[in-house]
């Protein structure tokens, strides 16, 4: 568990020369101010887990774990599958962060990806019930930010698509229906978690009059406001997020989602590549 600090403070100088940089184009690191960091996708870094992904972004570095439970479903919907999503700020992830509960931050990452997820149903939940309304699978998706240096929220979410995307269930029988009887072999999985589509989340931040994506933790320092957009891989918008005190004009609004409708698909795009070279590799 960890608690979240407030926003690294930047001095005068530095801030000026970010706003002086960002107001020719650039980024502070010399990126164009839509050009993502170098982004690198590890699969399968966690051997017990049934999915799991390292994601590193420039220095931003987040893993994401799956583990499958067998459990009750939710009364309003006995026939599918329940996902739970958790965020946790490890305290070595940044000078700063300190040990201690989740704090607000945190919170609102977990449930950025919940609800992103949830809205265009990425993860294929009616599938997920064995024997309706008594046993169902549980997806746990927790997302350990290891490295903090900005734009922990698109990172969090390639790490979750890409431990979702190679999660795979484990073999189980059904011992006896009316009980809810269900006997699951932990060392043998079979079958791959269903999904429906990917999910990317592209978040603008405003700096002056600029817009720019994946912004060092400097860089989000100083911005006015951001705004958090997840798209699916069918171009839908299914989230938005904004976060900062300031504010997005009506123009700004519309440019900010076509940003994020056109970086989505190409980190999607690089997101399932990077997945069936794994796959093929292993075949």
């Amino acid at each position: 568990m960890s608690i979240t600090p407030e926003q690294q403070i930047v001095p005068k100088v530095k801030q000026n020369a970010i706003l002086s940089v960002v107001s020719r184009g650039l980024h502070i690191d010399k990126r164009r101010l839509l050009e993502y960091r170098p982004l690198s996708i590890s699969l399968n870094v966690s051997p017990n887990a049934e999915g799991s992904a390292l994601v590193k972004l420039g220095n931003t570095q987040v893993l994401a774990g799956v583990k499958l439970e067998l459990g009750a479903p939710y009364p309003d919907t006995p026939d599918e599958g329940v996902l739970i999503v958790n965020a946790e700020f490890i305290p070595a992830a940044a000078p700063s962060f300190e040990p201690g509960p989740p704090d607000e931050n945190a919170i609102e990452l977990a449930r950025v990806i919940d609800r992103s997820l949830r809205e265009c149903r990425a993860i294929a939940l009616d599938k997920l019930a064995i024997i309706p309304s008594k046993k169902v699978w549980i997806v746990w998706l927790d997302i350990y930010v290891l490295d903090h240096d900005g734009n922990l929220l698109d990172a969090s979410m390639l790490a979750a698509m890409a431990a979702l995307a190679t999660t795979k269930i484990p073999y189980y029988e059904v011992v006896d229906i009316e009980r809810g009887d269900v006997v699951v072999d932990k060392k043998h999985r079979v079958l791959p978690l269903p999904l429906n589509t990917f999910v990317a989340t592209v978040t603008v931040n405003k700096i002056g009059q600029s817009l720019l994506v994946d912004a060092t933790q400097e860089e989000e320092a100083i911005a006015d406001a951001r705004m958090a957009i997840s798209v699916d891989e069918n171009g839908r918008i299914v989230g938005m997020q904004k976060m900062g005190m300031g504010f997005f004009t009506e123009e700004e609004v519309k440019k900010a989602v076509e940003i994020a409708l056109t970086k989505g698909k190409e980190l999607i795009s690089q997101l399932k590549n990077q997945i069936s070279k794994v796959l093929e590799e292993s075949t």
